[in-house]
């Protein structure tokens, strides 16, 4: 009962806040960062594993620390880049190749920048929608003992990097001083090839990972 009394407490204490600051008008040459953590939730589907019936790829969820830069170019529209430090993520056999667990593992950065409308640029709730392109680069590709085993031998991972589209969804809560609580949802094409190569063989299989990528943070308003 207490727990609840306080999260109550909390959330109300947040609404006043909101309520009671002062508006600060977004505004033409406006400058906001804000950074927080952010989470890549793949919407993944693959081909089979070259030479190998049956077999799928799967990619695990990601956090990392995120962080964006919008830049006002009215004051309604501006133009974000999103930014974070790398995501790991997990690389899992499915299908005829679930019992491998875990095959690998692959970092990966997807910068994003987007062209954004903000329907509100006075009030204190900002919402405001987004499309754009995003790049994602993958590195530091890594096997896990169960694929080798599987394949007979070490094998080497390698992802290719992928252009795609992104649609963004977000809002703004801003509190006094310019300072704001931010939470957005980007949905992002990312297509990718991995090639593994054992001892010369090499197998290929693609993968759409097409993620959720979700931002809860806090900003700045320059």
């Amino acid at each position: 009962m207490t727990s609840t009394i306080t999260k109550r407490t909390a959330f109300f204490g947040l609404c006043a806040a909101l309520s009671t600051s002062t508006a600060v008008a977004v505004e033409t040459g406006d400058f906001i960062v804000r950074a927080g953590a952010a989470w890549v939730l793949p919407n993944d589907s693959s081909s089979n594993v070259t030479g190998i019936p049956n077999s799928k790829v799967d990619v695990d969820n990601a956090a990392a620390f995120g962080i964006n830069f919008t830049y006002m170019v009215t004051d309604n529209i501006g133009v974000e880049l999103l930014a974070a430090t790398p995501f790991t993520h997990n690389l899992k056999g499915e299908g005829s190749i679930a019992a491998l667990g875990t095959i690998g593992e692959t970092k990966q950065l997807p910068p994003t920048l987007t062209l954004q409308y903000h329907f509100n640029p006075h009030p204190n709730i900002k919402p405001y929608l987004g499309v754009g392109i995003n790049y994602t680069t993958f590195f530091s590709e890594s096997s896990t003992a169960s694929l080798n085993n599987a394949l007979g031998g070490p094998t080497s991972i390698e992802l290719e990097d992928s252009w795609g589209a992104s649609g963004e969804l977000g809002v703004d809560f801003v509190l006094n001083g310019g300072w704001l609580i931010n939470a957005s949802a980007w949905y992002t094409g990312i297509s990718t090839t991995a090639t593994l190569n054992t001892a010369g063989a090499i197998r290929k299989v693609d993968v759409d990972i097409n993620p959720w990528v979700l931002f809860f943070g806090v900003g700045k308003q320059f």
